[in-house]
């Protein structure tokens, strides 16, 4: 009752002369939240499709131009902005939460002009172009914000400029990295399929007047498509000789912009060695008494005479994956398998009361062909400016052109211990329960620019925490595999620096994953697809559980016999997926 009339009090108070007076006092905050509002909307005018996705309708009947005039239009805005915020904003007279949605502001305006500078997707990357030539006009058809013929119309319009979009896409591209052709190449038929079957089912309620119309475009595009196809297979895969890795100026300046920490990337280099060999050590403490069982033959204490201890603690550790990776679903039953294992975990989670968890379905369904090949899951969710919607994790089924050998290799390596790890990390909690409670967060900025350290360390954090609290019946072959989930993160870490700060090969690579890291091969060629085609993600849940960890130990000082780790894990998503080097002075506070 008295929270009830405090809240009735703050609306009499905001809406009363005083309420009104108060904030005009700070001329400053309306500036900025004008100029913030400005730059959004600039944004989803030049990416229209994203904007789209994010629940942002006023451009939904235009499409991408990346011609050179409208490239040097858009940079042009961005230093215009950049400047504007700089020379005309003071941030010291905005209040904490705005302070923070500045720098956030201010990073997303650096990061665009990375895009202009070192990135350039419209030249390098034909996956891009993929990603608009799909959600261009699916996104219209499956978001329900008008009526159908509404959407329909829109969507008639930006068909129409589809065709020459491509061609842009023709004449632009350059010499991309192999990787991104190939794998644009991979995913083009399912978008032609899209076009050519789905369409009809998602517009089958439409009025025959607004399907002929639209049909008539359509036919169009897919001619088109079909054109572009060709163009990528026997004309730019020959040239596609670009170099994959960003440099090290670069790739600094991209993990400063979308990691925002604050423990130093050269402090994370020193922990990340030192976690690799604790966490092999560790593992092999945990694989002594299953190989004695296993290889009761064998001397242990010889064996380490002859080869070492490192040697040693390989050949123990891969001898018990080897035994135990054969319980693993089969190819057909991959996902059913993923869809179980989420089950438990969230059965497990809820009746300890670990941490508070979103009323909301997660449905989990097949992916795409033309989603496939860059991430193994994706999570769909309603956009930054929407207030309803379904949430879904995408997960790839494995690829049809696999060999008997790749698919056996990849399932050893998703086995029926390693699986619910993965999904811990990648569907439940994962990535949506973080982004679910930013999402309920007021600051635009953080539903629109979400800090992924914190994303993807957090679900590191819980899996941690479930395998301390029991998960399992304590198994030891959980965790193991939990322990092998740890390892990968600090590998994917220096994985990422080697390969796009150094002159890491895929063989030296391979062999540090499977040999260092107990992974399978067909595992280890995905993870360095992975990392070519997403730079700077795989450093996100490494970096993110550092920061978390480090968070923790000081929130425990302050909290002293007080602490709880339910309370501390939902206290970190009550910000936002704000910067986490802003979380850490907030949950200091």
């Amino acid at each position: 009752m008295r929270k009830a009339f405090f809240m009735i009090l703050l609306v009499v108070f905001a809406l009363s002369p005083l309420g009104l007076l108060f904030s005009q006092q700070n001329p400053e905050e309306a500036k900025f939240q004008k100029t913030m509002e400005t730059y959004f909307d600039e944004m989803w005018k030049f990416y229209p499709t994203a904007g789209t996705l994010a629940g942002y309708y006023k451009y939904a009947d235009k499409l991408e131009d990346f011609s050179n005039k409208n490239l040097e239009k858009r940079q042009e805005s961005l230093d215009g902005f950049n400047q504007e915020l700089v020379t005309k904003i003071d941030k010291t007279k905005l209040g904490i939460e705005s302070q923070t949605d500045y720098e956030m502001i201010m990073d997303s305006i650096d990061l665009d002009l990375m895009r202009h500078e070192n990135l350039l997707p419209w030249e390098y990357n034909p996956v891009f172009y993929n990603t608009i030539f799909l959600h261009s006009i699916k996104s219209l058809l499956i978001k329900e914000f008008a009526p159908l013929d509404a959407r329909l119309k829109s969507a008639t319009i930006r068909a129409k400029q589809l065709p020459d979009f491509i061609r842009q896409a023709k004449d632009s591209l350059k010499t991309p990295p192999q990787i991104y052709t190939e794998t644009a190449i991979k995913q083009l038929p399912g978008i032609i399929d899209f076009y050519r079957t789905e369409i009809s089912r998602l517009t089958e309620t439409a009025s025959a007047e607004a399907r002929s119309g639209f049909q008539a475009e359509v036919a169009k595009v897919i001619s088109a498509l079909e054109d572009y196809k060709g163009f990528l297979q026997y004309q730019l895969l020959p040239k596609s000789t670009g170099n994959f890795r960003l440099g090290e100026q670069a790739h600094l300046r991209l993990l400063r912009l979308t990691c925002q920490n604050s423990v130093p990337f050269d402090e994370l280099v020193a922990r990340a060695k030192a976690d690799y060999n604790n966490l092999r050590r560790e593992m092999f403490l945990v694989c002594i008494p299953f190989y004695r069982i296993m290889y009761p033959n064998i001397n242990l204490e010889q064996l380490t005479t002859q080869r070492g201890d490192e040697e040693v603690k390989n050949i123990v550790i891969q001898g018990v994956f080897d035994k135990i990776k054969v319980e693993h679903p089969a190819k057909e039953n991959f996902i059913d398998q993923v869809k179980k294992e989420v089950e438990y975990i969230k059965s497990f989670l809820g009746q300890g009361q670990y941490v508070q968890l979103p009323d909301v379905q997660l449905a989990i369904e097949p992916m795409a062909l033309a989603e496939q090949g860059v991430a193994w899951a994706r999570l769909l969710m309603p956009g930054p400016y929407e207030t309803r919607g379904a949430y879904a994790v995408q997960v790839s089924p494995l690829p049809n052109d696999w060999s008997a050998d790749q698919t056996l290799s990849f399932l050893e390596e998703y086995n029926n211990f390693y699986g619910y790890f993965w999904a811990v990390r990648n569907i439940f909690p994962g990535p949506f329960v973080p982004l679910y409670f930013a999402q309920k967060h007021p600051s635009l900025a953080r539903k629109i620019l979400p800090n992924m350290p914190l994303v993807k360390g957090w679900p590191v954090y819980v899996e941690d925490m479930l395998i301390n609290s029991g998960f399992g019946s304590y198994d030891l072959r959980l965790r193991l595999n939990q322990l092998k989930s740890q390892l990968k993160i600090v590998m994917d870490f220096n994985l990422e620096l080697n390969i796009h700060q150094g002159g890491m090969t895929k063989e030296q690579a391979i062999q540090y994953m499977t040999r260092g890291g107990f992974q399978t091969q067909a595992e280890a060629e995905r993870k360095w697809n992975s990392i070519l085609l997403s730079p700077g993600e795989a450093v996100y849940p490494y970096v993110g559980i550092q920061e978390i960890w480090d968070i923790e130990k000081d929130y425990k000082k302050a909290k002293g016999d007080a602490f709880s780790q339910k309370e501390f894990l939902e206290k970190l998503l009550t910000y936002g997926a704000l910067p986490i080097r802003q979380l850490r002075i907030r949950m200091a506070q």
